[in-house]
């Protein structure tokens, strides 16, 4: 999964609620309230889409890989090349749905065809996914979903400048944010009470849809009521992904740091559940088990140390040092993994990499903002940031097949040394942050 965020996006042409009567104003004025249900709806929806989307990354996807493969060597190069392929296409999908839900002259609205259109054909992906018996249909299916799950998230998300005032934002953002985590163990539960591939799938899929259903029915969405006058070019859709490191060394120097530290942080989830199974010799549902645990753990462990860490760096007035010791811990907790003696040791190793990644993602976040090239295009960059994140997950899949089965051959073994690399990568990614210049 991507796991996928949408930066704001500013409104680039005239809307008016979709209640009202098109006014044909040249602009909207920003929302002098935030309409009532709205942020619970919008929750609800993230969740659902999270629920759905994270629940094939760590377990359901790997399980049904294993299912339909005639070897675990076929099993992991294919899963590896499912995940790493559908985190580009998320990747590409997120930032492009977004700015077409900006132009889009329906009468139900700006955002609303694509976050009901969206989740109708996630569900239909992943009911394809659930009952498919061969690699190439899961393939398919996964590639839609991560185009289809996306454009929800990326037109909902949009949503947010249209409906709440700009001093109610950072409010609605965190209960947003909570809805990750929520979805992680939402699906790490309910998977417990599933027990066959397509169930695992469509049970998510079918509440991620009603959820996201009733937020578009809640949803006061905006109507386009002139077609934007200039053209959405392939150039500036290409623009969306790109920035000169050389004018602006501090933004390359963050994104470097992010990317490389979300490396060794990617994948993780992917390739536990095969881990769990060849390294301790775990029935599946004896796995499952572990996962909900191992995911309790870290997600509690970042639920401390994301606003420890942030509120401890706004106090002292320092990022690099918070971001360096968030990737280190996140190393310790990878080694911890890769050697494990015992499932004990690997939760533990997992609510270790949970400290890390709290405290990293609130301070580099922080960080990031300080070192955006430039303030009138805020948007774009943070959507260049994004990258970051979402990059590692379709390379570090991509390449593990590689990495395992040369490290099976060894005295540590393939899953051991792919965690192994990815502690490697964050390192350095953890010592890169010192390059950044202008902010402490």
């Amino acid at each position: 999964m991507t796991e996928s965020s949408t930066a704001a996006r500013s409104l680039d042409a005239t809307v008016a609620p979709a209640a009202s009567a098109p006014t044909g104003a040249p602009g909207a004025p920003a929302p002098e309230r935030t309409p009532r249900g709205y942020t619970p709806a919008l929750a609800g929806a993230n969740f659902g889409i999270y629920l759905a989307l994270l629940t094939p990354v760590l377990v359901s996807m790997a399980f049904k890989i294993q299912h339909i493969s005639p070897s675990a060597e076929a099993a992991t190069a294919s899963l590896g090349l499912i995940m790493g392929v559908g985190a580009l296409f998320a990747m590409i999908a997120n930032p492009l749905v977004g700015r077409l839900s900006d132009r889009t002259t329906s009468r139900f609205g700006m955002r609303r065809p694509w976050i009901v259109g969206g989740s109708l054909v996630g569900l239909l992906s992943f009911t394809l996914i659930g009952a498919a018996s061969d690699v190439w249909m899961v393939f398919l299916g996964w590639c839609l979903v991560q185009v289809s799950m996306n454009a929800v998230l990326a037109a909902a998300n949009a949503t947010l400048p249209d409906q709440v005032p700009t001093d109610r934002r950072g409010r609605v953002s965190g209960i947003i944010g909570l809805t990750t985590p929520l979805g992680i163990l939402g699906g790490s539960v309910l998977v417990n009470f599933l027990a066959d591939d397509f169930t695992r799938f469509v049970v998510p899929a079918a509440i991620a849809t009603l959820l996201a259903v009733l937020f578009a029915l809640v949803l006061k969405d905006r109507v386009l009521t002139e077609k934007p006058a200039e053209r959405y070019t392939m150039r500036q859709f290409l623009g969306s992904f790109v920035f000169d490191p050389k004018k602006h060394p501090d933004f390359g120097w963050t994104w470097l740091t992010k990317f490389m530290v979300m490396f060794g942080y990617a994948g993780v989830a992917t390739f536990l559940p095969l881990y769990l199974t060849e390294r301790f010799q775990l029935a599946e549902q004896e796995a499952i088990t572990t996962i909900l645990i191992s995911n309790l753990a870290a997600m509690g462990a970042m639920a401390i140390s994301g606003p420890v860490g942030g509120m401890l760096s706004d106090r002292i007035g320092k990022r690099r040092p918070f971001v360096a010791i968030a990737g280190v811990v996140m190393v310790v907790g990878l080694v911890m993994l890769a050697f494990a003696p015992s499932i004990e040791v690997l939760i533990l190793g997992q609510a270790i990499i949970g400290l890390g990644a709290g405290s990293f993602f609130s301070v580099d976040l922080a960080l990031a903002t300080q070192v955006l090239p430039n303030p009138d295009d805020t948007a774009k960059d943070l959507g260049v940031l994004n990258i970051a994140n979402a990059l590692p997950q379709s390379i570090a899949p991509a390449i593990a097949p590689a990495i395992i089965a040369a490290g099976a051959s060894t005295a540590i073994g393939g899953y051991a040394t792919f965690y192994l690399v990815g502690a490697a990568v964050a390192l350095a990614g953890a010592v890169l942050v010192y390059r950044i210049k202008g902010v402490k």
